[in-house]
């Protein structure tokens, strides 16, 4: 299996929502969270909402699953060992939960008004999920290097990251943004739905994760 330091699984679990981890800074990071959102909302910015929400919704089904691997084959791709004020599955603490809701919105601030245009030949929705992938997932490289992240195995790593998870992430975020609002409803909602029932079953129910 070639893991790279296992007993990490085992720090993790054995904080999975301890709250005798909690600190005070988990309350102004959701007061920050929130006053963005209503600050779009204030303005009617609703594309810009669906695109964080968007982006919000996947990363809970990608850390759902993650749990899930953990559960089924002993190790998770990645854990959070130490450093959180909260740990809320084996691989996300409350602090990356809520960077992760800000970040869909945020970063389609910077896309271009027109959604057809192309930079260097390649729609620029797809490119900037591209530019942003990379960025997150050089940012992850310096994580990993911490006590307080860790990717388990060997062959899981800054690229894999890339492809297969930062990218649909942008992805989400940005294609949702142009959305019409009747999709924009349905697929947040049915993401929604799912982590939802995924959580109440697997961690509620089973205590899988």
């Amino acid at each position: 299996m070639n893991l790279n330091q296992p007993e990490l699984t085992q720090k993790a679990l054995d904080i999975l929502r301890n709250p005798e981890t909690f600190q005070w800074y988990f309350i102004p990071l959701l007061a920050f969270v929130v006053y963005i959102y209503f600050n779009e909302i204030s303005k009617k910015n609703w594309n810009a909402v669906a695109a964080g929400l968007s982006l919000y919704m996947v990363h809970w089904l990608y850390e759902i699953a993650n749990a899930l691997i953990q559960h089924f084959s002993g190790h998770a791709l990645w854990t959070v060992p130490e450093g959180t004020s909260y740990l809320l599955l084996v691989g996300v603490g409350w602090e990356l939960s809520m960077m992760f809701a800000a970040a869909g919105l945020i970063f389609v601030k910077i896309l271009p008004d027109d959604a057809k245009m192309k930079i260097l030949g390649v729609n620029n929705r797809v490119l900037f999920a591209i530019a942003n992938a990379a960025f997150f997932s050089i940012f992850e490289i310096f994580l990993a290097t911490t006590p307080a992240f860790h990717w388990v195995y060997p062959w899981w790593g800054a690229f894999p990251v890339f492809i297969t998870v930062y990218i649909p992430f942008f992805l989400a975020a940005n294609l949702a943004y142009d959305w019409k609002p009747k999709t924009q409803v349905t697929w947040i909602g049915s993401l929604f739905a799912l982590n939802v029932i995924l959580l109440i079953v697997c961690a509620g129910v089973l205590r899988w994760i």
